[in-house]
């Protein structure tokens, strides 16, 4: 039952970051957008190799 309430509770707070995200939210400029897509790769591999060593370790 605790699983059940736990699990209500944060879809329920998806939810709401959800609605209130599409609701307040603004859109990306192309700069902005520019800057994420070249930062975003290297990030996802260090985060990659850092997995895969605390995996081997």
């Amino acid at each position: 039952m605790t699983l059940l309430i736990i699990l209500l509770v944060v879809f329920a707070c998806i939810a709401l970051m959800v609605y209130f995200g599409e609701r307040f939210g603004k859109p990306m400029d192309n700069e902005q957008q520019a800057k994420y897509s070249k930062i975003l790769p290297i990030l996802v591999f260090v985060l990659l190799i850092a997995a895969l060593i605390k995996a081997l370790l």
